[in-house]
């Protein structure tokens, strides 16, 4: 019984490792192997198998749970430890428990965890009556107490998800314990034993069994067991599975999880009515109806369709305007109205109906609604009828760290963050609609930018917007990272940074559009890609662009601190996030302070070097790499030190970061020309670390670059550095020297 190691034996073995017969298969030898070291003479006791091989639903990798039942037996200690050591000998995982049948079934009585547990209970050996009073007794007894253990099952079950998750929309998602996991099957198992609802429908069960052959590809990959879909191990888990690649392993178990927490919420709400009684004075066998909207009612705390919606021939509407209703009074639609829409609702005309395109602008417009609901119309292909292009997005992964999200949540996650916004702009309808389709081109190939402004400009004119809103959808479509990408890499007191913005949007209104959705979609990304700082330099882009394209003016070039123009030198000024330093006019100021800050583990933001009256000034922004901001007096220290030319600071620098290694994509360096005055702009894409500002700035100097600012873009392991080089820069050897530098540094 000892385990096998991780891709032990060819594909086609391995294979044969995966599946219901091979789970059985497994199970009936582990039923073997127990048997055969279960002391046969004796009564009154019995071995009885819960969790996965109770289920027969063996990993390559599963632990045992196991219980030994007995009627008081005497030396039950003994015989326990006789069976509970070989296995542990042959280095299998094993959660046991000694218990009679009252002690079974009154543990049972009171924790719902042990409850659910015996459920699966099944015999392998000894007293086969014992075991069968056992299964039976636990099996009335759920009957009868489930109720009153709901609502700890509840509080256990939303403490589990708020620790794992939801797996439909997680990379490296636990199989078993995240939201719409292996665990929420034996909590849907349950409610179905306890008469509770109707939960173990046909995709229900299929999606149990794809997750249970998800899970033996990712044991036979690892050679262990593990439940947390690894990222290095998806290929090899396709492989095993004989699916196209990782990716699509990921789609299905989105898909499958996404059903089966559908599943959980609807047994949730079967569960919650039998609970409170919702009929309880009313006339029996006769539910209360109340009206909704045109054609929605509210039936026990559903939304169902009115009797005189429904007809031979139903309006092309009816789907959208069910989920707009749904969505506004934050109600379920029933599984059943669900059903019906998906079987016999007609499609809609091109272009929609003007009631078609209310429901669906408020429908992204109602806030907390809008998830839930998107969700079960999503199972129930009714979001396949609206959008075609939707099946293409559904559970489509997103590998950037920063992003949290599979495509499809992420742009109904947008649209909801964007209802924060619709009082600050003049049209909402085009900002909700923005933020909903502002990645339909991700997946193709090309900028997402550029390949789905075309797509969303599509998509606008199929719902009806007229053409100049079309054209609006389209620019914000295909500008949407314009403004993150300008104001953290861009110097915003460059004349040509404000016009070139000013020039690509048009007016205020699009401005105004732009600068909503560039919140919603940050938002909707994850934490990794918002911050107050970023928050700060989009508006202040925002606020200049404005100003231009109101009145024409351009920012001037910004004026140095007054008091580093005057005074002793070295000067030294720390001012929460903001760092400056002037010094006597040297080469190099630069490199050398982002050096100190980095030793005092501080993140550069941006940087601006400038030459007045023979002072050099050095002004950064900053924040703190891990939380703590630096000793002040210290930094200081170090500051002024390096201010006076003193080598020994960023000598530390580079002892700490020897025999650093540095892993990722290789580095890229970009030359930009023509956004910037009297300056080219070298920008450095790379894999982040500590001292990065400093090692490069340093190679730019002694490559003999002189840098006027710095811009320090990161997005979860990676950086985007801007440049703006002094000069022209027209010499091509001249720029492949100080690329070669800049790359040789990182």
């Amino acid at each position: 019984m000892a385990p096998q190691g991780p891709l032990d034996g060819s594909l086609d073995t391995l294979r044969d490792q995966i599946g219901v017969a091979a789970r059985t298969a497994r199970a009936t030898a582990l039923d073997t192997w127990l048997t055969g070291m279960f002391p046969a003479h004796l009564t009154g006791v019995s071995l009885i198998a819960v969790g996965g091989l109770g289920r027969r639903d063996c990993a390559p990798h599963s632990d045992l749970d196991l219980v030994l039942l007995h009627n008081g037996t005497a030396g039950i200690d003994r015989i326990a430890s006789a069976l509970w050591y070989p296995i542990w000998d042959a280095r299998l995982g094993l959660d046991h428990s000694v218990r009679t049948l009252p002690e079974a079934l009154s543990v049972a009585h009171d924790d719902v965890k042990a409850a659910l547990g015996l459920l699966d209970a099944r015999h392998i050996a000894g007293d086969a009556a014992l075991s069968a009073e056992l299964i039976a007794a636990t099996s009335d007894q759920w009957r009868r107490t489930a109720v009153r253990l709901l609502p700890q099952l509840r509080e256990i079950t939303v403490s589990r998800w708020a620790a794992h998750g939801e797996l439909a929309f997680l990379l490296e998602g636990d199989l078993k314990e995240a939201a719409g996991g292996l665990r929420d099957l034996t909590i849907l198992r349950g409610l179905g034993r306890a008469g509770i609802a109707d939960t173990m429908r046909p995709a229900v069960r299929a999606a149990d069994l794809r997750l249970l052959d998800t899970r033996d590809a990712l044991h036979l990959a690892v050679g262990r067991r593990v439940d947390r879909l690894i990222t290095q191990e998806r290929g090899t888990i396709a492989e095993l599975l004989g699916v196209d690649d990782g990716d699509t392993v990921l789609r299905r178990v989105a898909g499958d999880a996404r059903t089966i927490a559908h599943a959980l919420d609807d047994a949730w709400r079967a569960a919650d009515r039998l609970r409170s009684g919702r009929r309880r004075g009313s006339i029996p066998g006769k539910p209360s109806r109340r009206p909704v909207a045109r054609d929605v009612v509210e039936q026990d705390g559903e939304l169902v369709l009115a009797r005189t919606a429904i007809g031979p021939v139903p309006d092309p509407t009816l789907s959208l305007r069910v989920a707009a209703a749904a969505a506004t009074v934050r109600l379920p639609i029933a599984r059943a109205t669900c059903e019906w829409l998906a079987a016999f609702c007609p499609p809609l005309p091109t272009p929609w109906p003007p009631a078609a395109r209310a429901a669906l602008v408020s429908l992204l417009g109602s806030g907390q609604g809008l998830l839930p609901t998107w969700e079960a119309c999503d199972r129930y292909a009714l979001t396949d009828a609206w959008l075609p292009e939707w099946a293409r997005m559904r559970s489509l992964p997103q590998h950037h760290p920063v992003h949290r999200f599979t495509l499809d949540r992420h742009l109904v996650q947008a649209a909801y963050e964007a209802t924060a916004c619709t009082r600050e702009v003049d049209r909402p309808d085009l900002l909700l609609i923005a933020a909903f389709l502002h990645d339909v081109g991700k997946g193709l190939p090309g900028d997402h930018s550029i390949v789905g402004a075309p797509i969303a400009a599509g998509i606008a004119a199929r719902i009806g917007l007229p053409p100049a809103d079309v054209t609006v959808i389209e620019k914000l479509v295909r500008l949407h990272l314009l403004l993150p990408d300008v104001a953290t890499r861009r110097d915003l007191s460059d004349p040509v940074t404000i016009s070139t913005v000013a020039e690509a949007v048009g007016d205020t209104t699009t401005l105004d559009l732009l600068h909503a959705l560039t919140r919603a979609d940050s938002h909707a990304t994850g934490p990794a890609a918002w911050s107050d700082w970023k928050g700060r330099l989009i508006a202040e882009l925002v606020r200049k662009v404005h100003t231009a394209l109101d009145t024409g003016a351009l920012p001037s070039a910004p004026e140095p601190d007054p008091s580093l123009l005057a005074g002793e030198l070295p000067a030294v000024r720390l001012d929460g996030d903001r760092v400056a330093v002037a010094t006597a006019d040297r080469r190099g100021l630069l490199g050398s302070v982002a050096g100190v800050l980095a030793l005092h583990r501080l993140d550069v933001l941006a940087a601006d070097a400038s030459t007045v009256d023979g002072r050099a000034i050095v002004e950064f922004l900053t924040q703190p790499r891990y939380g703590s901001p630096a000793e002040p007096v210290a930094l200081t220290a170090d500051l002024r030190r390096v201010a006076t030319g003193d080598v020994s600071v960023t000598q530390r620098l580079r002892r700490a970061r020897a025999g650093a290694v540095r892993e990722g994509a290789a580095p890229r360096v970009i030359w930009l020309r023509e956004v910037a005055t009297d300056a080219v702009v070298l920008e450095l894409r790379a894999a982040d670390s500590s001292g990065l500002l400093y090692r490069v700035a340093s190679a730019l100097d002694e490559a003999g670059a002189e840098v006027r600012a710095a811009r320090i873009s990161t997005l979860g392991g990676d950086v985007v550095d801007a440049f703006y080089l002094v000069g022209a820069w027209t010499d091509e050897a001249e720029r492949a020297k100080v690329e070669a530098a800049v790359l040789a540094a990182v």
